[in-house]
C-alpha cells in the first residue's frame, strides 16, 4: 500500500512540474521583413533559490526548435557565445513565413542538471506604416552578431548612420554573422571581431555620400587595394568599424551584393571554396565598350569575335 501512495505522490509531483512548464508561454509579434531578435535570458528560465531573492550565477545551454520539428524555421537563427552569457533568437521572416509558429525552448542548467522549457508563440504580420525602399547593407568589422542583436547597440548604430542619410526614419531589416556569409573565425588575438552584416532600410533616398561609396569606381579602387571614394565624415567611427569597399545599396528590388562581400572576416584577398565567380560591374562596363567599338582593321557589321575581360577594369 505504500508503494502505492509513492507512486500516486511522483505523478503528482511530475503533473505539477509539466503545468508549471506550460504556463511559461510568450506570445511574440515578428514583422515580415523587419529584424526579430528575442533574448533568452538565465532569469527567465531558472528560479532563485527560496532562502534568497538574487538569483546566483549558473551556466545554461538552449536548444530551439519548432514544434514538431528537429530544427529552426529557416528564417531563424539561434546565438550564444558562452553558457555564461544570455543566448538569442534572431531572423527576419519573409511573406511566406506569415502566420503561427511555435517554438519549443529547453533551458539546460548545467551547474544543477535541472531543465526547464518554455513555448514561444509567433505570430508573425506584415508591417504597419510606410514602405522602407531603400536599402543598404554595412560589413562591421568591430563587432560579433550577438554584439548588436540587443536594442541598445542597434540604435547607436542606427543614430550614427543618420549623418550619412538623408533625414528620414531608420530601420535594422537585418543582422547576419559573416560567418554566415563565408567568413572564418579569426585568430584568438584580443579586439578581432568575426564581423557582422547590418541591413538597414529607409523611405528617404540614398545620399550623395552612400551613392559615391557604392558606386562602380569606389569598387574598382576597392579592387585594387585603395581606400574607396568616401565623400563625407565618418560618423559610424571610431564605435563601428565599418568596412567601406563591402557596402551594398539596392532600392526596390532583391539585394545585389558586391562580390567581395563573400571573402569573409579575413580579407585574404581569395574567394572560398565552391563560390560562384561574378564579374565586376566595372568588367561588364568595360566589356560593353569593347564590344559595341569597331576594332582596328574590321570592317563595320562584320562578326565580332568576343570582348576578352581583363585583369583591371581600369584598363579597357
Amino acid at each position: 500500500m505504500a508503494a502505492v501512495f509513492d507512486w500516486i505522490a511522483l505523478l503528482v509531483a511530475l503533473w505539477l512540474t509539466l503545468g508549471d512548464t506550460q504556463l511559461q508561454q510568450a506570445t511574440l509579434h515578428p514583422l515580415v521583413g523587419h529584424i526579430f531578435v528575442h533574448t533568452l535570458d538565465h532569469e527567465t528560465f531558472l528560479r532563485p533559490p527560496e532562502d534568497t531573492a538574487v538569483l546566483p550565477s549558473a551556466s545554461v545551454t538552449y536548444h530551439a526548435h519548432l514544434q514538431g520539428h528537429p530544427d529552426l524555421p529557416g528564417w531563424l537563427r539561434y546565438t550564444q557565445r558562452s553558457p555564461t552569457k544570455p543566448g538569442f533568437l534572431y531572423g527576419t521572416a519573409t511573406a511566406e513565413d506569415r502566420g503561427r509558429q511555435i517554438i519549443e525552448v529547453t533551458a539546460y542548467n548545467r551547474d544543477t542538471f535541472d531543465t526547464t522549457q518554455q513555448k514561444l508563440v509567433l505570430l508573425i504580420q506584415d508591417p504597419e506604416g510606410p514602405r522602407l525602399p531603400y536599402q543598404a547593407e554595412f560589413l562591421v568589422r568591430s563587432h560579433d552578431v550577438e554584439e548588436v542583436l540587443p536594442s541598445a547597440p542597434s540604435s547607436r548604430f542606427l543614430t550614427a548612420l543618420g549623418g550619412l542619410w538623408e533625414p528620414g526614419e531608420l530601420r535594422v531589416l537585418n543582422i547576419t554573422s559573416a560567418l554566415d556569409r563565408g567568413g572564418r573565425v579569426p585568430l584568438p588575438i584580443e579586439g578581432r571581431k568575426e564581423g557582422v552584416y547590418i541591413k538597414v532600410g529607409s523611405a528617404s533616398p540614398f545620399s550623395t555620400c552612400l551613392k559615391m561609396v557604392a558606386s562602380p569606381d569606389s569598387h574598382a579602387r576597392c579592387a585594387q587595394g585603395q581606400p574607396p571614394l568616401l565623400s563625407c565624415y565618418d560618423t559610424l567611427a571610431p564605435h563601428f568599424r565599418v568596412d567601406w569597399c563591402n557596402v551594398s545599396l539596392h532600392p526596390d528590388g532583391p539585394p545585389q551584393h558586391h562580390p567581395r562581400e563573400h571573402r569573409g572576416a579575413a580579407a585574404d584577398g581569395g574567394l572560398p571554396r565552391g563560390a560562384p565567380a561574378s564579374l565586376h560591374p566595372a568588367h561588364v562596363q568595360c566589356a560593353h565598350r569593347r564590344a559595341t567599338a569597331t576594332p582596328r582593321g574590321q570592317r563595320p557589321g562584320a562578326p565580332h569575335p568576343g570582348p576578352a575581360l581583363r585583369a583591371r577594369p581600369e584598363s579597357c
